[in-house]
């Protein structure tokens, strides 16, 4: 699907709902945001709407959290 898609070309219809579709899949089996934008050609913002327009729920924000000190004692 990623390939039939032009760089900034408006999604409607029936491949929007295709492409929200696949993008959602991969993104439940693990995919970032940021990989699932790079393969498609599109933006962070675009995948991230798709996403929430597919009412998948969106997992936090990995790698290290600023303020929080693991408990050692």
């Amino acid at each position: 699907m990623a390939e039939t898609l032009k760089k900034g070309s408006r999604v409607t219809g029936a491949a929007r709902e295709k492409l929200a579709a696949d993008l959602k899949k991969k993104y439940d089996n693990g995919a970032s945001i940021r990989s699932l934008a790079e393969e498609t050609g599109r933006s962070y913002g675009f995948v991230h709407r798709m996403l929430t327009e597919s009412g998948v729920a969106l997992r936090g924000r990995g790698g290290a959290t600023r303020g929080k000190k693991a408990a050692s004692a």
